[in-house]
């Protein structure tokens, strides 16, 4: 709850870390100012890039209190612009998989590294980066809570698996040890509501602890208020979700 008198205050910044094969890469991070300790989050982009809207989602989790960061998991691709990038990477066949989980671990642990995070970090990523999310937190200890908004490719066919991407990060559910929340919409056609109940059956086959929303009305990107796919409604409700559910996973 906001009061009038309240201090409050950010910094943010661009930083560097070293991630997969000890390769710099660069990460956005965002923290509150003031004493904390405050749980961290790490921001894991979509296919369209490192680019605008994942910095000021970086900012959105600064501003609820979190220390974030978001590492540009494109780095080996080159310098330009996000959707330039981005297309080198499509045509390239993705980003493998190895390389993601070990840029990602390595975000987590330069949060926990950092004097004023409280010891828990949880994972965020949409689209693709939905998917890396459920992937590192079942390949990596040490994360607290995985949000996974509409991650395409959680769920794959054999025919789908490439050098790339070549294990589904549904069969490695037995290893999640995090706590995962789940936001999809219904019209969807990467998860489609199949895929999702799929991924929701394995969970409860493996005893993990986590909560999945279906939105009817939505489709893919219904967080993207600059997209034709934005749900004002839907996207409310999962912002809310989704601090209830970190504030209950990564508070003291």
């Amino acid at each position: 709850m906001y009061t009038t008198d309240q201090y409050e205050g950010m910094l943010a910044e661009t930083v560097a870390l070293r991630g997969a094969d000890g390769n710099r890469v660069l990460a956005y991070c965002a923290r509150p100012l003031g004493p904390g300790p405050f749980p961290g989050m790490v921001l894991v982009h979509h296919m369209p890039g490192w680019d605008e809207w994942y910095r000021e989602a970086t900012r959105r989790f600064a501003h609820h209190g979190y220390v974030a960061i978001s590492p540009n998991l494109y780095e080996r691709f080159g310098h330009g612009s996000p959707e330039d990038v981005a297309a080198a990477v499509r045509a390239d066949g993705g980003v493998p998989d190895d390389q993601a989980v070990a840029d990602l671990e390595a975000s987590m642990h330069y949060l926990r590294a950092l004097p004023y995070v409280n010891g828990k970090v949880g994972i965020f990523g949409t689209c693709s980066g939905g998917r890396h999310a459920v992937l590192v937190a079942s390949r990596v200890a040490g994360f607290d809570a995985v949000v996974d908004c509409w991650g395409g490719g959680v769920v794959m066919p054999t025919d789908q698996l490439t050098p790339q991407r070549p294990v589904a990060p549904i069969d490695y559910t037995a290893d999640l040890n995090s706590p995962v929340l789940g936001l999809f919409g219904a019209e969807d056609h990467s998860p489609t509501v199949d895929d999702v109940a799929v991924h929701e059956a394995a969970l409860e086959e493996h005893g993990k602890d986590f909560e999945f929303h279906m939105y009817e009305g939505a489709g893919h990107g219904f967080f993207y208020y600059h997209r034709p796919s934005y749900r004002q409604e839907q996207a409310v409700d999962g912002w809310e979700k989704i601090w209830a559910f970190l504030g209950q996973k990564l508070s003291n």
